[in-house]
């Protein structure tokens, strides 16, 4: 149903209610900013022919063990053990195979290439040669990733997230760990958005279920998850109903009919020394999991509408929210209070504006100049707020009463 001014004409109305509750002009609005610190928990059991019997904790998993609002989770790998730096022949494929020295350029390297080409043709095994390599030796053969995942089990590992979140407009702050929360439930605790919804301890497997994923499936050439921490408020209402809202996503595209260069992986070594004293290395292709923790969200707060009567040149301002013609005064340089007992400008009067002005335009107007001025309506007459707020407010309320044809 639309409603038309006196002279029938809906668009002014139109734009009232595109201000006011569309854009909600009559709010200040803040964006979050946040910090995040993570914690990841869990042990897992192989036992391979490679590695024999190990178990495996949070230092050995998480690599590297800190990092900017994510967390890498180690669910696959590739080892080779025992390098040293010598010479031996290259993995077979389409630019290593060879038949004879002539084929090897001495000192050239593929960019492909484990190592730098020593111009010789040697046997790999009994049927294929490959040209030799000055390397870590012997070279790493990645051909086959093991399936399934190395640590499987990394699907019941937990990842406690700290997200402590600041709105400095309002200088509101609060963390995702609620004050209700107690050590005995944080310890017990783990997240589901039907009976746990504030818990802030995940279950890998869970975050990629609720992503609309398997975790095994994903363990084993890698991947990207984002865990979304939504921390939409409305500082009007209780600080205690300012609440996390916790939402997951695949952030990696995976396309089955485009899967070139799948997954998340990367190479670390650790280095050591044999008892005569050779530098050795073991080298480890890590196939895991990134989980990047993000954190948006916007507060708002409603306007006072009486500190539009404090104001002197109110009429610079323009038509729209947030833009507005340069003021003549000095924003902070003085305070321009209503005096006590003194009657708000513009009562007993058409309200703000010059004369002559249409009466949508100066209910419109008085909306306009809360937003600027609010804060340094508060800083100069704090004590005072309540009395203007009763004794102005119903200006506002009369003009919208005659604008709209209530009276």
């Amino acid at each position: 149903i639309l409603m038309f001014n006196k002279v029938g004409d809906p668009r002014p109305v139109l734009f009232y209610r595109w201000v006011f509750v569309w854009e909600k002009g009559y709010q200040e609005m803040d964006s979050v900013v946040s910090s995040v610190t993570t914690k990841a928990k869990g042990v897992a059991v192989t036992n391979t022919s490679t590695l024999g019997f190990r178990i495996w904790d949070v230092a050995d998993y998480v690599i590297p063990a800190q990092e900017e609002n994510s967390l890498f989770i180690m669910t696959n790998m590739i080892i080779t053990m025992n390098q040293t730096q010598s010479i031996c022949p290259e993995i077979p494929d389409k630019t290593t195979v060879c038949k004879s020295d002539t084929d090897c350029t001495s000192g050239s390297a593929d960019i492909h290439s484990n190592g730098v080409k020593t111009g010789r043709c040697v046997p790999f095994n009994g049927s294929v040669k490959t040209c030799e390599v000055a390397a870590w030796c012997p070279v790493e053969d990645d051909t086959h990733v093991p399936k399934p995942a190395f640590l499987k089990a990394a699907e019941n590992f937990t990842l406690l997230v700290k997200n402590n979140i600041w709105y400095p407009k309002f200088n509101f702050s609060k963390r995702n760990i609620l004050p209700n929360t107690t050590t005995t439930y944080l310890k017990s605790c783990i997240y589901d958005a039907k009976t746990d919804p504030f818990c802030p301890i995940f279950r890998l497997g869970k975050i990629v279920e609720n992503a609309g994923h398997s975790f095994q499936d994903m363990a084993v050439e890698g991947g990207i998850m984002g865990i979304q921490i939504n921390w939409d408020c409305n500082l009007d209402r209780a600080a205690s109903l300012c609440l996390p809202r916790y939402s997951f996503r695949r952030l990696d595209t995976r396309d089955l009919d485009h899967n070139v260069s799948p997954g998340y992986n990367f190479r670390f070594a650790k280095y050591y020394r044999d008892l005569t004293g050779v530098e050795q290395r073991t080298l480890i292709k890590a196939y895991g999991i990134r989980f990047d923790i993000i954190v948006f969200g916007k507060a708002t707060v409603l306007c006072d509408v009486i500190v539009l009567y404090c104001m002197k040149k109110r009429y610079y301002y323009r038509e729209k929210k947030y833009k507005y013609v340069e003021d003549y005064e000095q924003v902070g340089t003085s305070c321009a209070p209503c005096r006590q007992g003194a009657s708000c400008p513009g009562e007993g009067s058409q309200g703000p504006g010059p004369p002559g002005m249409a009466l949508g335009q100066r209910l419109v107007l008085l909306w306009q100049l809360t937003t600027h001025r609010l804060r340094l309506a508060v800083r100069c007459q704090p004590r005072r707020l309540l009395r203007l707020w009763t004794t102005c407010s119903s200006i506002y309320f009369r003009l919208f009463r005659t604008h709209f044809g209530f009276d």
